[in-house]
């Protein structure tokens, strides 16, 4: 009886050390919010909406001709209908970056605003002033008349580590100040909207109204800007973004300097390489950002940038996947000249690229060639040549052939679609539909094939590979 009653106080005496041992290594977020929390704000917008139709209840508009309309007019005149103008308000979170009034949000929170308010931690409101807002990186700059104000201290986002601890301060849904905290996720995140924001991807809490709030590490610094959330159903579901704050801080210096943001430009489509089209290049591993477009005279095509060549290093830094590429390229000053690692035809190649301008758009010439529908066994495909209505159409330049519709084959397991141009097979520019008919005729079997198609304006890479 004594040796059991031993050995069970043993094992408590082992579980309660061990308990508080695991309690010992959490984080403690309170030192944190007290130096620093005074420093996050509450945003809300005020936007005059003249000639606009008023609302009956709860905002929920109503239209002329409303079976209503007469009776709000008759019963209680034009009041009935509303005031006019309305103001609109929305809320966001922002944070001081500097004692004499700097502050940061997002570009969203404070879009068309015709004034913004900001509410301290200690209750004070203020009219802030736009230095400069940037639509691409969803950052806006904002300044009030004060002083000595709260700050936060900033960090560098390349710094972080996945699995890292990390917390977050906001206004969710109008509640001042509330504290989330969860881990880093992943860094570098592309979202099919953002090209030039490698987002810091985390599982802390975001709802609506945290946008523009600080995201911290444990050292009490400002390593992003919470921006995004991904959800089915409008709230948080585990899967937050953060603009990491290096590339805040480029933005941040542009505003303040020239009150809008100068970004590079290489004149490149690119995609990942997937294993099939590493194979189908020659290259031992999907690495990389490969070339699906170069665009008409940009500083790519002046630096003899081809389609099809795999970009695997940038001013010295290598590329594994496409998305890292355009936050490098934008953040690199207009007229660097850098040099750029490719693989070219399974041999490497070192090009040399005046960085340019991003313009907002790149054009688009048109040629004409006659119509006429043509079987390709092979994969499967019906396929076409372009008039110029249909070059016009799929905003193809020259060369390709239309596919028309797919049936069962090599082509719709590779993932063609009816309405796809076929632009390139196994590096081949397609010039016509009897042209491609003998590249097809001609390609090996049992083996990975690279082609390059245009899908709704976008030109990317598929693989297909043919059995006997």
């Amino acid at each position: 009886m004594f040796k059991s009653m031993r050995c069970l106080t043993s094992v408590t005496v082992c579980m309660f050390f061990y308990t508080h041992i695991a309690v010992a290594d959490l984080p403690d977020f309170t030192e944190l919010v007290k130096n620093y929390g005074e420093a996050v704000v509450n945003i809300s917008t005020v936007k005059k909406s003249k000639n606009e139709r008023e609302t009956f209840h709860e905002g929920v508009p109503m239209p002329d001709g409303a079976p209503f309309d007469e009776y709000l007019r008759r019963f209680f005149g034009e009041q009935g209908r509303g005031p006019e103008p309305r103001e609109a308000r929305s809320l966001g979170s922002g944070f001081i970056i500097s004692e004499d009034g700097y502050l940061l949000t997002n570009h969203h929170v404070i879009k068309d605003a015709d004034e913004i308010l900001v509410r301290l931690q200690d209750r004070r409101q203020l009219v802030a002033t736009l230095i400069g807002s940037d639509k691409r990186s969803d950052i806006a700059l904002l300044k009030i008349d004060a002083k000595e104000l709260p700050d936060v201290k900033l960090g560098s986002s390349d710094d972080l580590k996945v699995g890292e601890w990390v917390l977050a301060i906001g206004s969710p849904f109008g509640f001042d100040h509330t504290v989330t905290a969860g881990i880093v996720s992943a860094k570098g995140r592309s979202l099919p909207s953002d090209n030039y924001v490698p987002f810091i991807q985390t599982d802390v809490a975001i709802n609506p109204g945290n946008s523009g709030g600080p995201l911290f590490n444990m050292d009490g610094e400002v390593v992003g800007i919470n921006s995004q959330i991904y959800s089915r159903t409008g709230g948080f579901m585990g899967l937050s973004f953060a603009i990491p704050m290096d590339v805040v801080m480029n933005v941040v210096a542009q505003l303040k300097e020239q009150g809008f943001v100068s970004r590079g430009w290489l004149g490149v489509q690119v995609q990942d390489v997937t294993r099939e089209l590493a194979e189908s290049f020659g290259m031992d591993a999907p690495k990389g950002a490969l070339v699906s477009k170069v665009l008409l005279d940009s500083p790519a095509e002046k630096a003899d940038f081809k389609v099809g060549d795999v970009i695997i290093e940038f001013n010295n830094k290598k590329i594994d996947t496409s998305a890292e590429l355009p936050p490098l390229v934008g953040m690199t000053s207009i007229g660097t000249v850098t040099n750029v690692k490719v693989i070219r035809q399974g041999h490497r190649k070192i090009l040399k690229v005046r960085i340019g301008l991003l313009p907002e758009q790149a054009e688009t010439l048109l040629t004409e060639e006659k119509s006429s529908s043509v079987t390709a066994d092979r994969l499967g495909l019906v396929v076409s040549n372009l008039t110029l209505e249909n070059r016009e159409r799929f905003a193809v330049k020259e060369h390709g052939v239309l596919i028309e519709s797919v049936g069962p084959g090599p082509g719709h397991d590779g993932g063609m679609q009816r309405g796809d141009v076929i632009l390139r097979v196994d590096g081949v520019i397609i010039e016509s539909q009897s042209h491609f008919l003998k590249v097809i005729n001609e390609l090996p079997v049992n083996k990975s094939i690279s082609v390059l198609v245009q899908r709704r304006g976008n030109p990317f890479y598929l693989a297909i590979k043919l059995d006997e």
